[in-house]
């Protein structure tokens, strides 16, 4: 058994391949970042096998367990897991590090293979998720990136990454653009696997350096961000970004050009802010949607919208928060970099 006492990189590190042989729908919501899927039981197989137990006995849902495990063991040999020469070192595990990753680990170790098994499953790996996110201090610095709707922060985000700057993209890893009408194709994770995916990121950072984090609410989209790391960030000084109302508008148009190319469902998309903006300024969007104006919606909906809505939430800020301001009357890919290089040089100091 394998206890993982820290969630860290190193901590998982030394295996070549984690298996997670729990059901699909089980790895779906969440698993061990990196983890690949295995399982032993499939979802209706998993199902049949709870209630051969509770309406006949344990010994025989354990013996139709049994041979099921070994049938879907014997296909992911046979398949996925062929690949491996005998160095392989795979850890493996399921719900509760018990019967289904003792028993595929037992096959793998037949083989020849150095299958080792997670103590205590998933379970105790997600309750060392809960006690980092929920629980402990953050443990390192975190300075926000702050700027109004269309002011390219996260594109700066990941100039900064490039530069060896530590960042934590909140919106990539939730999946959101962070803003009403900022979903994105293929729906959001699950918030287990929210926090997971954060887990993993903050596991590497140096806790010497500083964390660069978009400034965000405390949801994105139906995602909340976990109390630990909110705190931090709420408590944080931040980088202002001024960017003027019209170049941000142009910014958007571009950004969101993967949005507007369908402009039905970008129309639908506004029915989020009804109730939010009168019915004749929805009504005048929708007209701008119709012509392909972007540029003209992106200023109308920063001018009406989303600056009112940063206004309020920064009611509450402090002006020493503030530890740099940099303005921009356009936002082009080389007002970016200086953007990047003046964060970059702040930093540094």
């Amino acid at each position: 058994m394998i206890t993982l006492d820290g969630l860290t990189a190193s901590a998982l590190a030394a295996f070549d391949t984690i298996i997670d042989v729990r059901s699909p729908s089980e790895f779906a919501e969440d698993h061990i970042p990196g983890a690949i899927n295995c399982p032993v039981l499939s979802d209706e197989e998993r199902a049949w096998v709870g209630t051969v137990y509770k309406q006949d006995s344990p010994f025989a849902a354990r013996k139709i367990g049994a041979a099921l495990v070994a049938r879907n063991a014997a296909h992911h040999i046979e398949t996925q897991l062929a690949q491996y020469d005998g160095s392989w070192r795979p850890l493996v595990y399921c719900w509760r590090g018990g019967q289904r990753s003792g028993a595929f680990a037992t096959i793998l170790r037949q083989i020849g293979w150095r299958a080792e098994v997670v103590e205590g499953g998933y379970r105790a790996y997600r309750r060392l998720v809960v006690a980092r996110l929920y629980h402990d201090p953050i443990g390192f610095r975190v300075i926000r990136l702050d700027g109004n709707t269309g002011s390219a922060k996260t594109e700066i985000l990941h100039h900064l990454a490039r530069r060896d700057v530590q960042v934590l993209d909140l919106e990539g890893l939730a999946a959101h653009r962070g803003s009403s009408l900022g979903e994105m194709a293929g729906g959001q994770p699950s918030q287990k696997a929210y926090e997971s995916a954060i887990a993993g990121m903050i596991a590497g950072f140096d806790p010497a350096r500083p964390v660069v984090i978009e400034a965000e609410s405390a949801r994105i989209g139906r995602l909340r961000i976990p109390p630990s790391l909110w705190a931090a960030m709420r408590d944080s000084p931040r980088i202002m970004l001024d960017i003027k109302d019209t170049a941000r508008a142009a910014y958007l148009a571009r950004a969101y050009a993967d949005l507007t190319a369908d402009k039905t469902e970008f129309s639908a998309r506004l029915a989020h802010l009804k109730g939010l903006q009168s019915q004749e300024r929805l009504d005048a969007w929708q007209e701008m949607i119709a012509r392909g104006a972007w540029s003209e919606l992106a200023l109308a909906l920063i001018q009406c919208h989303y600056d009112p809505a940063y206004a309020r939430l920064r009611a509450y800020e402090t002006a020493s928060s503030e530890i740099l301001r940099i303005s921009k009357t356009r936002l082009g890919p080389e007002d970016i970099e200086q953007i990047v290089e003046e964060i970059v040089s702040t930093l540094q100091t």
